[in-house]
């Protein structure tokens, strides 16, 4: 799909989108108690679409209907042979603790760039454990059944390595605890997952800063809820505040656990001036930041390493678009640095099959105009963007 961005001014208000993360966290949460839950505010993006089909093949019967999911749990699993994760690395990484709570083998599968992004955390703990762990052509097959224990974990991967550990921890014989060595990123997506478990009578607590103590023998129990407003989603139409635009954004928490909220802190500090800031606890926010340093006097972001295994390598997919608009960005292991000034590209950019980088571009261009090739990808997340903004005055025309 192809989008022509006009040079627009944003205003109007709208809904934040409902958070892709919690409605994950929510829907696997209800899905592992025994009975009936309403789950309100519920966005079908792809990912959400991912995590729904997977817990349809292990038993779990649901019914969505005008952004309520009804969920049916069954109190377990009933394991299939096979799992399609298609391109949702939350599904692979919540999912593979969830399918050792049964000695059933389980092939979870999906696209090239999903079996690419890194999974040894649970390959070692895997072996440590004696769980069957092997990676092949069709994906990864995994057998044995969890079991409580101490489990070592380094502080600086994915947080949802260790959220699929608290999925399935609760539901063993014993307790456990979850030991996280050097610095702790993403902490607020950890938080998100207690906070997720504790809507469904699940309770897991810090026993200090690296120490997630997990009380066995516990059961999900049924529960209605709302999935809050998505503050990583919302930065982009707040990004259009700083290029002149009035955006009213309702339905975000004030008191939010999620980390992506200090975006309205780092959009401050890039209005006024080339800010350094640390993303290792918002690694989402990446994108949006590096388009809204190019458009003023740059960004340098630490922190950055995790964007490499994101849908793209993000630091260079962003690179190497900005660079279309004339802004010079250095990408380091660790760091990225962004020189602000932008110009109207030449060429069309491209979305490198990553929903943030095709929502953090279209941004950009309504300064300049331009458009986007590979634009789907926005479904993966926000299925609706496009007409979002256009809705808020942004000239935007789409080409199937």
């Amino acid at each position: 799909m192809r989008v022509v961005i006009g040079k627009s001014t944003a205003k109007g208000s709208l809904q934040a989108p409902p958070s892709k993360s919690m409605a994950h966290r929510l829907i696997i949460s209800a899905s592992l108690a025994k009975g009936t839950s309403l789950i309100k505010g519920v966005e079908l993006s792809e990912d959400v679409k991912t995590t729904l089909s997977c817990l349809k093949a292990l038993g779990v019967e649901y019914v969505y209907d005008d952004g309520t999911v009804t969920v049916k749990g069954v109190g377990g699993i009933d394991p299939v042979d096979i799992l399609n994760c298609r391109e949702c690395g939350s599904t692979l990484r919540f999912f593979i603790p969830i399918c050792l709570l049964s000695d059933r083998e389980v092939i979870l599968t999906g696209s090239d760039r999903l079996m690419e992004r890194p999974l040894g955390v649970y390959e070692e703990l895997c072996r440590e454990k004696g769980y069957c762990y092997t990676k092949t052509e069709r994906g990864i097959t995994v057998r044995g059944r969890i079991q409580s224990g101490v489990y070592t974990v380094a502080g600086n991967v994915s947080s949802q390595f260790i959220s699929g550990l608290l999925f399935a921890l609760p539901l063993t014989d014993g307790d456990s605890v979850i030991r996280l060595t050097g610095k702790v990123e993403s902490r607020s997506y950890i938080d998100m997952t207690i906070s997720a478990l504790e809507t469904f009578g699940v309770k897991v607590c810090w026993q200090d800063e690296s120490t997630l103590f997990v009380k066995g023998g516990q059961a999900y129990k049924p529960a209605d809820t709302t999935v809050e407003g998505d503050y990583s989603n919302a930065a982009f139409f707040s990004a259009l505040d700083l290029f002149g635009g009035h955006v009213e954004l309702r339905g975000l928490k004030p008191d939010s656990l999620q980390g992506d909220k200090v975006y309205v802190e780092y959009f401050h500090g890039i209005k006024e001036g080339n800010p350094t800031l640390d993303i290792s606890d918002c690694p989402d926010l990446g994108p949006i930041l590096m388009a809204v340093g190019a458009a003023f006097d740059g960004v340098t972001l630490t922190g950055s390493a995790r964007l490499k295994i994101k849908e793209s390598d993000r630091g260079a997919a962003m690179a190497a678009e900005l660079s279309k608009l004339g802004a010079e960005v250095s990408v380091k292991e660790n760091e990225i640095i962004v020189k602000g000034g932008i110009s109207s590209p030449k060429e069309p950019l491209f979305g490198h099959n990553d929903h943030r980088v095709v929502m953090s571009l279209a941004v950009l261009l309504t300064l300049c105009g331009g458009e986007i090739e590979g634009a789907e990808a926005v479904s993966k997340s926000m299925p609706r963007f496009f007409e979002m903004i256009k809705e808020l005055g942004v000239e935007c025309d789409i080409h199937e």
